[in-house]
């Protein structure tokens, strides 16, 4: 559900319902096949640890957003959303074919990959210097010896313990 709606945010105001539909059912389906399958054969998405998906939420599902606000933005939605004069420019790919102005239509979609561009190094570069600064301060990454202890290292105990029954670890991270 999270990944329809961050696919369904830059088209939002520029698409008609059933091109929503059409997004919310491959945002569903293409960020699940870049997690489960993508996940384990790509050496890049090998290298990052992201417990929490978070990368394929909002990564993937993003950019297949804005991709696909690229191919099925209506030219009479952006004139109404962006009130923009020359609004004939800014057409879908989808649109582009039927009315025959293939042109306006790519070059809609080069824009979109465009700013997808745009943002992609943006965040790149500000996350590097905020993770810089940070290192400074703290190290960003556990010692193996924690990692392998997973929660015990950090909080002193272990997950999922009930009613006290768990164990109490000594850990250097909290007074526990």
């Amino acid at each position: 559900m999270i990944t329809g709606l961050v696919c369904i945010t830059p088209a939002a105001g520029v698409v008609q319902g059933w091109a929503a539909i059409l997004m919310g059912m491959m945002s569903g389906s293409i960020p699940w096949y870049t997690m489960i399958v993508l996940h384990k054969k790509v050496w890049f998405l090998k290298q990052v640890d992201d417990t929490m998906a978070v990368f394929h939420t909002h990564a993937v599902a993003g950019s297949l957003g804005g991709i696909l606000t690229g191919v099925f933005a209506v030219p009479k939605f952006n004139r109404l959303f962006y009130m923009v004069t020359d609004w004939q420019h800014y057409i879908g790919l989808f649109y582009g074919f039927h009315d025959g102005r293939t042109t306006a239509g790519f070059r809609q979609l080069g824009v979109q990959l465009l700013g997808i561009l745009f943002v992609v190094f943006v965040h790149a570069t500000m996350t590097s210097i905020i993770c810089l600064l940070i290192s400074l301060v703290v190290p960003l990454r556990l010692s193996e010896e924690e990692l392998q202890t997973g929660d015990d290292a950090i909080h002193g105990e272990e997950a999922y313990a009930l009613w006290g029954d768990g164990e109490k670890y000594e850990s250097k991270h909290n007074s526990v």
